[in-house]
């Protein structure tokens, strides 16, 4: 068995000059003081550490950064060691193209997860110091278990996190609608899964009719958890156009899975206000996401027969229920139809004897009609001959007495006529010598007379001035005169 030890780089490595003088060759004398080149102290150094460790050793850190170089293969991790959260030791390491292969190809063996920022690992290495580069640890292997019990406390933390907290099954017990045809998918448009999912829902043999938005996202690796969490926040905002969430992950294998053993990914999950399937690829170790989501399958195609499936558990008894009806109508219509041609025999038979009848009540009805008529007729056309004689005789009764009525009006409206016309002409005849009193010619012919200026009547002495010519018509002639003086006699 290795032997595991937490290597603590807190040595003191500055080495007295004495020790440096029996080291070092060429050492310079300045002003009484002996004196090293900055390159004859790391050699120094390297030799020392070289003497000193030249074993390799197990030990356990965190890598904060892999630092993997594509061009060269090689990376350069970033080693650290926390304590409350406060980083306590960290030193640069060296993994190169040959050894990151084999760890990597065994992560991906054992842990189904490639080699990654952010994880603890416990690794063997030797250390190593160059004059240029400084200190450092050669990484020669990772043991991929160490991880995995890591990745797995990680995921049981989670569990028991979301079960304390009473919400693990919280997603599991919503109510998913009766025919879930609206659906929000999380997934890479590129891939398999997503391409294998639609073929399932959109080429179903019984057309059933879905809705379906893609909400684009990484599905593996670090940044997978703040990919999906985002999508699931933006189709929080719009839920009630959505029955149900899919996330569809397909042709990744068991590779990159880890992400979804996240805390925060499964706490959004089981809060999520809406069912949350899942379809995430892979047939071992389920992670939390799928423990908590409303419904998983292995597939992405499992999870689209599980919503078609949906459909089939509404459409397969309406099926049978419809098939029901059909062959109850067929025969409820076959009796009624039976039923209806006994009716109408009888009907049509009762309706026979009623017409007839009826049709003999109708010719009896007619006959005495006839004669009640007839008999009516005889003594209404003797009524009226009767009444036209009485209307006769009262006509000229009546046509005489209004004449002499009219006889007499007239000789009284004769005489008021008469009467009324010699009035009016004795108030024409005074109305004319009124008028004629009134003319100009008789008011000048009784001494008055009428002055003009410029062709106008004068009422005023306002606007005559000394000077003015004035023009004065009398009955028999005119008077022509010219102003000297004005005199206003009304105020």
């Amino acid at each position: 068995m290795k032997e595991s030890i937490i290597l603590s780089f807190t040595e003191n490595t500055a080495l007295t000059c004495a020790r440096l003088s029996k080291i070092l060759t060429m050492p310079e004398i300045v002003n009484d003081k002996t004196v090293f080149t900055l390159l004859e102290v790391t050699k120094s150094i390297q030799k020392t550490l070289a003497e000193r460790y030249k074993s390799a050793y197990w030990v356990k850190a965190e890598m904060n950064k892999l630092n993997y170089y594509s061009h060269s293969g090689h990376c350069y991790p970033e080693l650290v060691e926390k304590a409350n959260g406060k980083v306590i030791a960290q030193i640069k390491s060296i993994l190169w193209k040959d050894d990151y292969i084999n760890v990597n190809n065994n992560f991906l063996n054992v842990l189904k997860e490639p080699l990654k920022d952010g994880i603890k690992i416990l690794f063997l290495a030797k250390i190593s110091f160059d004059p240029a580069y400084g200190l450092s640890l050669r990484i020669i292997d990772i043991d991929p278990s160490y991880t995995l019990g890591d990745l797995e406390k990680e995921k049981q933390e989670t569990i028991k996190r979301l079960k304390s907290e009473g919400i693990f099954n919280r997603n599991k017990l919503l109510q998913i609608p009766m025919l879930p045809k609206r659906i929000a998918i999380i997934s890479v448009e590129t891939s398999k899964g997503y391409a294998d999912f639609l073929k399932v829902l959109e080429t179903n043999s019984w057309n059933y009719k879905f809705f379906h938005l893609l909400y684009p996202s990484l599905l593996q690796g670090d940044r997978a958890t703040v990919s999906i969490k985002n999508q699931l926040k933006r189709i929080k905002k719009v839920r009630e156009h959505f029955d149900v969430v899919a996330i569809i992950r397909g042709g990744g294998g068991d590779i990159g899975l880890s992400c979804y053993n996240n805390y925060e990914l499964a706490r959004e999950i089981a809060l999520f206000p809406i069912p949350v399937i899942t379809g995430i690829g892979h047939v071992t170790n389920e992670t939390v996401v799928e423990m908590i989501s409303f419904s998983n399958a292995i597939t992405p195609t499992k999870i689209a027969e599980y919503l078609l499936q949906k459909f089939h558990n509404f459409s397969v008894p309406v099926q049978k229920a419809e098939e029901k009806i059909r062959d109850k109508s067929r025969r409820l219509i076959s009796d009624e139809k039976t039923k209806f041609g006994s009716e109408i025999k009888l009907f049509r038979s009762v309706t026979e004897n009623i017409l007839i009848g009826n049709r003999n009540q109708i010719k009896e009805n007619i006959n005495s009609l006839v004669q009640q008529t007839t008999f009516r007729f005889k003594n209404e056309k003797e009524y009226l001959r009767f009444g036209r004689e009485e209307i006769k005789r009262g006509t000229f009764k009546f046509c005489a007495a209004e004449k002499q009525e009219i006889n007499g009006f007239a000789l009284i409206m004769k005489k008021d006529v008469i009467s009324q016309i010699i009035q009016s002409k004795t108030a024409l005849n005074n109305m004319e010598k009124n008028i004629e009193n009134m003319s100009p010619q008789s008011v000048l012919k009784r001494g008055y007379s009428i002055t003009m200026s410029n062709g106008k009547a004068i009422k005023s002495t306002e606007n005559l001035k000394e000077g003015d010519a004035l023009e004065t018509i009398v009955y028999e002639g005119r008077i022509f005169s010219l102003v000297k003086s004005s005199i206003k006699t009304i105020e």
